[in-house]
């Protein structure tokens, strides 16, 4: 369980030379009650894992498509604990590897320990927060740790090349490329610069390399993973969501990682 069944089940997806997939989407969105149902779509749909996003009112990482996620999810009172209670709930069925996305203040919060106790009770595989330094993650890095959970760290292209050299020697699970400048949400196109990026933290990084931000598409996904080891898609997998576009989300996850779908 834990950070071995996330490093394998992308290790099985590279050995069949297949791009790995994330999607992401907000836990509470739809309510509580939908996510269950929810994960078993992704996983149907042929996702490597699903990153779960846990509602915050500061989200500084985020668009306004996962913006307002978020602010629908915190109207139906998702917290945390609502989340873990509800993955401990099913976990027992559930194959396809978990990685909540938070930010810092909660989980300070809730308590380092107590979070990454209760995320492996949950059966919780991985976490991301994006809004702590590296200078500053040594107690939650160590909680996650003790409880055999991926901490997944996030690397930019601002960054310098001594600073991206640790951060990807400190990754665990795969390393979160952010693959543009700015928060999540749609991009019409990604600068030439952003697969120099990716190609360059390829050559650091002894766990995979998934770009994320502003990819919506499944070319964008494709073109994106000839430099790396696939994608994390976010913002439109939210919005197909909340369109109640089940189908548009399985043509999208399908295509992405090379299957054809018959319409």
């Amino acid at each position: 369980m834990g950070q071995e069944k996330l490093n394998e089940r992308l290790k099985v997806e590279m050995e069949a030379n297949r791009p790995i997939f994330v999607p992401y989407m907000m836990a509470g969105d739809g309510g509580i009650d939908n996510l269950s149902s929810r994960i078993d779509l992704l996983e149907e749909a042929g996702a490597s894992a699903i990153e779960l996003g846990i509602p915050f009112s500061d989200p500084v990482a985020d668009g306004p498509v996962i913006q307002d996620a978020g602010q629908r999810a915190l109207a139906n009172k998702t917290t945390i604990s609502s989340v873990l209670e509800a993955l401990e709930k099913d976990k027992s069925h559930r194959n396809i590897p978990i990685v909540l996305m938070t930010y810092i203040n909660p989980v300070w919060k809730y308590g380092f320990e107590e979070f990454a106790r209760d995320c492996s009770q949950a059966g919780v595989d991985g976490v991301i927060i994006p809004d702590i330094p590296m200078e500053e993650e040594e107690d939650v890095a160590s909680s996650l740790n003790n409880n055999d959970i991926a901490f997944i760290r996030l690397a930019a292209m601002t960054s310098t090349e001594d600073r991206l050299e640790k951060i990807a020697k400190r990754s665990e699970g795969f390393l979160y490329a952010v693959s543009v400048t700015g928060t999540t949400g749609e991009r019409a196109k990604h600068e030439e610069n952003a697969f120099h990026f990716l190609e360059k933290l390829k050559q650091m990084s002894h766990v995979p390399v998934l770009a994320g931000f502003g990819i919506s598409t499944p070319e964008r996904a494709r073109e994106l993973s000839v430099a790396c080891d696939g994608v994390v898609v976010g913002s439109k997998i939210v919005q197909l969501f909340e369109q109640g576009d089940e189908e548009g989300i399985m043509s999208l996850i399908k295509e992405s990682i090379g299957f054809e779908v018959i319409k």
